[in-house]
């Protein structure tokens, strides 16, 4: 039995996450971690919401409330959204929590006996409007890269350059929107990033199993340079700036950058996990405490990608303690709506809470992971969704069983049939399965969900094939005890099915293991061959028949919702 540890890039606090950012971190963790347990595996998969930075000030001064009490309903309601989506989190922490800020506080330290650190001053913008500094979004302005006339004072959006704010071409407060902005003198401590660019490529060197796009970006940052990071700002909300247990002299009125404090909140919400379980959360991240055989898995979107192979890992790599590092990254491209961007104020696109208002969670989680944006980024359209939806759950798989369990019913009296002599149509379907299976497998374990969705997919076409080959409906009439041996085949493959893609659709899984009176199946991949695996349930196993699985998506439909969230 391996040990694996799952995170999925932290959603931020502020609002509702779209179907993007669930289809680029959150949802292929679950699935991931799903198929994992039910290898047999010990599997840990942690998220948390991240709280800190000046997202989360403005919007909670938007919604006219403190930041604490902002950031405690929008985690509650993030982590109702998560579970409704069947996203099975063995923790969904908080970067506000107390553990966050210790380890945080821990690690600045240990980076500054180090050497790492340095205490600096710099230049930052000054609003004379709101008489007060300005970090990161409280300024935006004018790319100097791209010309993007909307660029954040920590990122371009439009060309993803990394920027500080007194880089920006005709700046202004996002406060007041006031001009009357200058730069003045502040002091702030500064991770030394570029003394551990030597390690920090030897260590991408040596990630070979990382995906391409993941590599890509590690070395865009690393040839071009690690600058120097300011760790600090001028902010209340956040984790305070500490030297030897208590407040650092100068920085009383500053908090850690949310890009420094944020990773670390991994570790955090593991040790929320054993504080709130009993259980040892060090067993998972020390090495030198039992995390060695761990497989460490992240999951996360393109644009976090540098952070998670460049920042966090000099944290870890320069703590010069025994922390347990990342053995595989997934990144993931972006999923656009019609080729522009999701936008809330512009409503474009289907946010978490909208989504299930119009279907349950299984339609979403089997699109967005069979369309999964990993070689480049990926459209979601009303069209395709409708399409697949209605071709691969509706047809495919719906169809399959509610049409052998409800033959079933209605000729063997709701019990799995006797009879029949198995012969060549059998023999096709066994040899099917046993490389439908395997395919299946070895997709889930490469962590490339369109194949891992397409072979599903293949699986229960080749059950759809065999009845059609079987014909059970049409040998009932002539050889009742021939049409039993297709049906009992066919109600083992709706068993197998919805054991295969408990991973993806866990609803509709359990639905129909229920109908075939398997439910204790749930949790465990399928074992054995396909001669074993299509006589599990005997003759005499009674089965009921199932609700429609999935209704299809009408025309009707679609026209409505691309009027309500934009699809042009």
């Amino acid at each position: 039995m391996a040990r694996i540890l799952i995170t999925s890039a932290l959603p931020y606090i502020n609002g509702i996450k779209h179907l993007g950012n669930l289809a680029g971190s959150m949802l292929p963790a679950d699935v991931y971690a799903r198929f994992q347990r039910m290898r047999g595996h010990e599997v840990l998969y942690i998220c948390a919401t991240d709280e800190h930075g000046t997202p989360a000030e403005l919007a909670a001064a938007a919604a006219g409330q403190d930041v604490r009490t902002y950031c405690d309903e929008q985690h509650a309601i993030q982590k109702d959204i998560g579970a409704r989506f069947a996203l099975s989190w063995d923790y969904f922490g908080r970067t506000s929590s107390p553990q966050n800020a210790q380890l945080t506080q821990h690690f600045a330290e240990a980076l500054e006996a180090n050497g790492l650190i340095a205490e600096i001053v710099e230049k930052q913008v000054y609003s004379n409007a709101d008489i007060r500094f300005l970090p990161d979004r409280y300024v935006e302005g004018t790319c100097p890269n791209c010309g993007y006339e909307k660029a954040r004072g920590d990122q371009c959006d439009n060309c993803g350059k990394l920027l500080e704010p007194t880089d920006l071409k005709d700046p202004y407060s996002t406060i007041s929107g006031s001009r009357d902005l200058e730069v003045r003198d502040t002091r702030h401590l500064q991770l030394r990033q570029s003394q551990m660019e030597g390690r920090l490529r030897q260590w991408v060197d040596e990630a070979t199993s990382w995906p391409q796009l993941a590599r890509s970006i590690a070395y865009k940052w690393l040839d071009e340079g690690l600058r120097d990071r300011t760790i600090t700002r001028d902010l209340s909300w956040g984790v305070k700036v500490t030297r030897d247990g208590g407040p650092r002299e100068g920085f009383e009125n500053k908090v850690f950058y949310v890009w420094f404090d944020a990773p670390i909140g991994y570790i955090a919400a593991t040790a929320e996990w054993a504080e709130a379980t009993g259980n040892d959360w060090e067993r998972w991240w020390r090495t030198d405490k039992g995390a060695g055989d761990v497989t460490y898995v992240q999951f996360m979107g393109k644009d976090n990608v540098a952070f998670h192979t460049v920042s966090f890992p000099a944290t870890i790599l320069g703590s010069e303690e025994p922390w347990k590092l990342v053995d595989r990254l997934k990144a993931f491209n972006w999923l656009n709506w019609y080729g522009g961007k999701f936008s809330t104020s512009s409503k474009r696109g289907v946010f978490m809470d909208a989504a299930l208002e119009l279907l349950p969670s299984d339609y979403w989680r089997w699109y967005l992971t069979s369309n999964a944006p990993e070689g480049s980024d990926t459209q979601f359209t009303w069209e395709s969704f409708q399409s697949v939806i209605n071709s691969d759950l509706a047809n495919v798989l719906g169809n399959f069983v509610n049409r052998i369990l409800k033959f079933g019913a209605a000729r063997f009296d709701g019990v799995v049939p006797d009879g029949g002599t198995p012969g060549e149509h059998e023999a096709w379907l066994e040899a099917e399965v046993d490389a439908r299976l395997g395919a299946i497998v070895a997709a889930y374990e490469a962590i490339e969900y369109r194949k891992a969705a397409a072979e599903t997919r293949a699986l229960w076409a080749a059950g759809n094939e065999y009845l059609t080959r079987a014909q059970p409906w049409v040998v009932f009439k002539t050889d009742p005890a021939q049409a039993a041996l297709g049906v009992r085949y066919g109600i083992n493959l709706a068993r197998l099915f919805a054991i295969v893609a408990g991973p993806v659709i866990p609803d509709a899984s359990a639905a129909i293991l229920k109908a075939v009176g398997s439910e204790g199946d749930a949790g465990q991949w399928p074992q054995g061959d396909a001669k074993s695996l299509l006589s599990a349930l005997k003759a005499g196993h009674a089965f009921s028949t199932p609700d429609v699985l999935f209704a299809k998506i009408e025309d009707a439909s679609v026209e409505e919702w691309k009027a309500r969230f934009g699809g042009e």
